[in-house]
């Protein structure tokens, strides 16, 4: 593994000092990629660097225990390895995780759509308490939320909503929601206090890049329409609202959270990218399913994968067998730590599939 880490440490230098040429600085593009190449190896690097420390350290420990004659010095050597020893192993298998291949969109942004399923009412009312989870979820991390389209419920909540989640390593961490998310609770509609079972689907899509899908013009219709959403007293009064339809492929996406209609025009244009760039996208999550047998993300948007039970206060996330009894932080936006559960089962299930191919 020591091999493998300074060949990556070399990458590392070779990539730092391509970006300090004139020819990198003068093509964004290209300086774009290797900052973001230079960022994503350089947590590897610095836990090489601290691993080849510790290494060393070890290594001058065992040569006292093997030179040394002085019972003191000996005494101090061995503790010392009692310390050094544990923190190799451990930064070992973190490096072995860092080292897994990444899903080369995890770095990017994220548009989210959430639509009410079967419960009829409760099932958009469980769809905007799925809405503002995930809005104080991004607000927790720091990222930005941008609202894009939205299609109200009878009684609240949404029977759609579209939005944007803008910030650092978003669709790595959003990418474990996509599936249908259940909730089993009495309804504000219910008159005789019966629990009832309602669902709602979560998509989280990378956000393409301009570079990741060219479109042509002459292949997208443009319409506009009064907004009905969020946005002030002008929302009904002007054509701001923006649908653009891709005609080789009839997929749509629309915008009306701007007064502008340019700024509403770009964020559609951005959906619209972010749609056809997912079709391509979907093979590699189905190449991932039929390589290991995983629930965890395999895009699957017919799945189960979570339940939240009012009556018992619990969530329970089906991919995994995990249970919490804290259902109330949860849908206030603290789901952190299924995530990261999430994120440790795959990894360990990359980690398998790498040492069996191997």
């Amino acid at each position: 593994m020591l091999e493998k880490l300074e060949a990556i440490k070399k990458k590392w230098k070779e990539i730092e000092q391509k970006m300090n040429e004139p020819s990198a600085m003068a093509n964004m593009k290209l300086f774009i990629k290797l900052n973001k190449d230079y960022k994503d190896l350089q947590p590897i690097v610095e836990g090489y660097d601290k691993l080849s420390l510790i290494v060393n350290n070890i290594e001058s420990a065992k040569d006292v225990l093997n030179n040394e004659k002085d019972e003191e010095f000996r005494s101090l050597a061995k503790e010392e390895l009692s310390v050094l020893i544990p923190q190799r192993e451990e930064l070992e298998e973190k490096l072995r995780l860092m080292l897994i291949p990444k899903d080369p969109t995890d770095s990017k942004n994220s548009i989210v759509e959430i639509r009410a399923g079967t419960g009829g009412d409760e099932a958009s009312i469980f769809a905007g308490d799925l809405y503002r989870m995930y809005v104080k979820f991004a607000e927790s991390k720091g990222w930005k939320v941008e609202y894009l389209d939205s299609t109200d419920g009878t009684v609240g909540g949404f029977k759609e909503v579209i939005f944007n989640i803008i910030g650092e390593d978003v669709y790595g961490q959003m990418k474990y929601e996509s599936g249908v998310h259940r909730v089993q609770r009495v309804p504000v509609t219910e008159a005789q206090g019966r629990v009832h079972t309602s669902a709602a689907s979560v998509v989280v899509l990378p956000e393409a890049d301009e570079f990741d899908v060219v479109l042509n013009p002459a292949d997208i219709r443009r319409d506009t329409f009064c907004s009905s959403g969020p946005g002030g007293q002008s929302v009904n009064t002007t054509y701001s609202a923006i649908r653009l339809t891709h005609i080789p492929t009839g997929i749509v996406a629309t915008c009306q959270d701007e007064k502008s209609q340019i700024k509403n025009y770009n964020k559609a244009l951005s959906v619209l990218r972010t749609r056809l760039f997912e079709l391509e996208h979907q093979k590699y999550l189905n190449e991932i399913a039929s390589k290991r047998k995983t629930m965890v993300s395999t895009g699957d948007r017919s799945a189960k994968i979570r339940t939240y039970n009012y009556p018992q206060g619990r969530v329970t996330d089906h991919r995994i067998g995990l249970t919490l009894y804290n259902l109330q932080s949860i849908v206030d936006g603290n789901i952190q730590e299924l995530i990261d559960q999430l994120q440790l089962a795959e990894n360990t299930e990359r980690l398998k599939a790498e040492i069996e191919a191997a």
